[in-house]
């Protein structure tokens, strides 16, 4: 049986408060817990890796922002029941400047969306690829202190 692969893009979205910088998370319902991550998704026909970032983030947590600078990638394996194949992922993320929009606004694929201090979101992302990407992003947002 051979595997699937597939692409996606998403995003570390940061803005200033008056107590420091903010990361948007997204929270997902998973065995009746919440999962902490970051918004990210497939890509659309004829999308960039930048554009699908910008729309999975529109559509996960309600905002939209700007693309800063790329942050690198990750890469994992799981086993879709649906399909009864291993999917062999790869997620592109972007750093994204919020510009508008409010986090209420989020699809239904996502039960909360909320901003939390960089330490915070770092703490609370449950995926260790994911807390890897945002200890990248804490390293090109520190001119932004």
């Amino acid at each position: 049986m051979r595997g699937l692969k597939q692409v996606s893009a998403g995003g570390v979205v940061f803005k200033k408060s008056p107590d420091g910088l903010k990361i948007c998370l997204i929270g997902r319902r998973r065995n009746n817990q919440i999962v902490w991550c970051l918004p990210k998704g497939h890509i659309e026909k004829d999308e960039s890796l930048e554009q699908t970032a910008l729309r999975e983030v529109k559509e996960e947590t309600g905002i939209s922002g700007s693309s800063v600078s790329p942050l690198g990638y990750i890469h994992y394996s799981f086993f879709d029941l649906e399909s009864k194949r291993y999917v062999f992922k790869i997620v592109h993320f972007f750093l994204i400047r919020y510009q508008k929009g409010r986090l209420a606004d989020h699809d239904d694929e996502v039960e909360l969306a909320r901003w939390h201090s960089l330490e915070e979101a770092i703490r609370r992302a449950q995926y260790p690829s994911e807390r890897a990407i945002l200890r990248k992003a804490a390293k090109k947002l520190r001119q932004y202190k």
